[in-house]
């Protein structure tokens, strides 16, 4: 898929991209990585800036209410944390640690391939 297409953008503003449009067409490269998304749902995954990621999931429950879910994880010196709504940080150990880690590496493998290749050739 081209970057003008995958950032569904007109020609007359190609040139004028945003930070937001950049963040969007990540986020949708980045929701792909965790395999399809079932009906109904919406899912979002990208790097928000420097060392801060962002999981994001939303749903209609059984009776049509909105539910979401989101996730921040922070990479730090010390390790990467993780909160959720209203929650407290707690450091990622073991399988979840490397999960993310996975999940980060692939992001950025994909977000090269499909998106920035142009701009960073593979040699």
């Amino acid at each position: 898929m081209s970057f003008k297409k995958l950032l569904r953008l007109k020609n007359s503003h190609a040139n004028k991209l945003t930070y937001d449009d950049l963040i969007n067409a990540e986020s949708e490269i980045g929701r792909t990585l965790f395999g399809p998304i079932p009906a109904g749902r919406r899912r979002e995954f990208f790097m928000s800036k420097n060392n801060v990621w962002i999981w994001h999931e939303s749903w209609a429950d059984q009776f049509g209410v909105l539910q979401e879910m989101t996730i921040r994880y922070e990479v730090r010196p010390t390790g990467i944390y993780k909160k959720t709504a209203g929650g407290i940080y707690q450091k990622l150990e073991g399988e979840e640690l490397n999960n993310f880690v996975n999940a980060a590496k692939s992001y950025f493998a994909l977000i090269k391939e499909r998106l920035y290749s142009q701009f960073w050739p593979t040699s």
